[in-house]
């Protein structure tokens, strides 16, 4: 004679049923196709299934895990960023903005196009990327070097094109590109055939830092050398490489005068212009 299994009666709110049946869902617990709650149970009891506190992270840890997800995002990972938001919602010490804030992150990830470029700069592979601007000009990009970079608080697809019209920078950066994200509104991403670079095109330039600026100034891993002149000890000397004079100049620009840009000369050629450009508006009269 065959011997019935005990029965238990649980008595649950709706949602929590829907909750049970997802986790019995996720594990594989079912009765035919439908979740089997029981089955949930009955593992949990066998400890098929371990049960963990969900309430014992510290705040440190969660701020931790939080800048991960904005570091990730800003390096372009957006799939390791996605694997991090839906660990943290998982958990139940979450303080309500800060939950809030990753739903809207997970909500609104980024298009396929912008994953696959992820992808293909995992994995240094050379891609075709074509795309219409706002304005209606069609843009078509062999990349053969592509990273994800912070510029002014934006995402912007630095990388070594094959073209090269319409880029006005200095020769020696010409095959450079920075397109911003979140310009491109779709895009078509295809792989092709070749070697991706080590790097974008770089040039050393030279420039010496007065006054605070000297003192202030801190080390970037692009510089080679960063020294004070024995000569003149008030005055610092830094030679870095640089990939894109428009964002070097963007940035030195807002220290003049504690920032002289020595070398090379074709850099200082643009940045002089800037100057009488600067002095004209202004009604200053410049004597040659």
């Amino acid at each position: 004679m065959s011997r019935k299994g005990q029965s238990i009666t649980l008595s649950l709110k709706e949602h929590d049923k829907a909750e049970l049946e997802a986790i019995a869902l996720e594990f594989g617990m079912k009765w035919g196709d439908r979740p089997n709650i029981s089955k949930l149970i009955e593992a949990i009891a066998q400890r098929k299934l371990l049960i963990g506190k969900n309430n014992n992270w510290s705040e440190t840890r969660i701020r931790a895990l939080h800048r991960c997800i904005n570091a990730l995002t800003d390096i372009g990972q957006i799939e390791q960023a996605q694997i991090i938001a839906n660990l943290l919602l998982e958990r139940s010490e979450l303080s309500i903005p800060l939950r809030n804030e990753i739903e809207r992150f997970l909500e609104n990830l980024p298009p396929p196009w912008r994953l696959e470029i992820d992808r293909y700069i995992l994995r240094h592979q050379p891609f075709q990327l074509s795309y219409q601007d706002a304005a209606g000009r069609l843009w078509n990009f062999t990349i053969r070097h592509a990273k994800i970079t912070p510029h002014e608080k934006r995402q912007y697809l630095d990388c070594w094109c094959e073209e090269t019209e319409g880029n006005f920078d200095i020769p020696e950066l010409v095959h450079n590109w920075s397109l911003r994200l979140d310009r491109i509104t779709d895009a078509a991403v295809t792989s092709i055939s070749g070697e991706w670079r080590s790097n974008l095109d770089e040039i050393q330039i030279e420039m010496h830092l007065f006054a605070g600026l000297a003192v202030a100034y801190q080390a970037k891993p692009e510089d080679d050398i960063n020294e004070w002149l024995p000569d003149q000890p008030r005055v610092r000397r830094v030679l870095r490489r640089v990939s894109s004079t428009f964002w070097f100049s963007r940035e030195v620009m807002q220290y003049a005068p504690d920032c002289v840009v020595v070398s090379p000369e074709n850099l200082r050629d643009r940045l002089k212009q800037k100057l009488r450009t600067l002095c004209q508006l202004y009604d200053i009269e410049i004597r040659e």
